[in-house]
């Protein structure tokens, strides 16, 4: 359980910081209305379940210790950097005002958040991290866990999608976004560190 929640934790407060698929959802919103947003945000969801997969597969059919332990070691290293870049970002979710050029079917709007989610580099380096952490995980608890971010993954972006549609809940996320960053700054920085120390140890032993 322990173990559950700080790849929870680490998982969702990353999710909470905005980038390419975070912009893609708020201009098909402020364009095309947040049903039409909702095909980018199950595409998004689709391509992370496929990171997700790959990542969490591809360990399960590793079974050379000195390559999980290197795997191990590279993904605390990954996490303790992202870690770092988020407690010195600057976050600014500033957008300009929307452009009324028609609206965005719902099936491209699906394609443009897969494309979105698959073609970020990023996602694949953190789900291998995150999976790095599971190593000594069950085939049923990587798979709990593999559906756990995806679903989260989903239902943030559909939160995004439907309160992007009011400048309020805009302006309140613009003021709670420096510390979200901040704490999952320190939350993946610490997660990293103790990846580090576990397989310190272990070697130590």
């Amino acid at each position: 359980m322990e173990q559950f929640l700080a790849v929870a934790v680490a998982h969702f407060l990353a999710l909470l910081i905005p980038g390419v698929d975070f912009f893609l959802i708020a201009r098909t919103t402020m364009t095309s209305g947040w049903r039409s947003a909702s095909g980018a945000c199950v595409g998004i969801a689709c391509a992370n379940g496929v990171f997700v997969t790959v990542a969490f597969c591809g360990l399960s059919v590793v079974t050379n210790p000195t390559v999980l332990l290197a795997v191990q070691g590279a993904g605390g290293v990954f996490l303790v950097v992202m870690g770092i870049a988020f407690l010195r970002a600057r976050v600014d979710v500033e957008l300009a005002a929307p452009v009324r050029v028609g609206r965005t079917s719902w099936t491209r709007s699906l394609g443009l958040g897969f494309a979105s989610g698959l073609l970020n580099p990023k996602n694949a380096l953190f789900y291998a991290s995150l999976a790095a952490t599971l190593t000594a995980a069950s085939a049923g608890a990587r798979t709990l866990y593999g559906a756990w971010m995806v679903a989260v993954v989903l239902a943030w972006d559909l939160f995004v999608a439907v309160a992007l549609g009011s400048e309020r809940a805009l302006a309140r996320l613009a003021r709670l976004l420096p510390w979200l960053t901040r704490a999952a700054g320190g939350v993946l920085g610490l997660l990293g560190l103790g990846m580090i120390g576990t397989l310190a140890a272990s070697l130590v032993g």
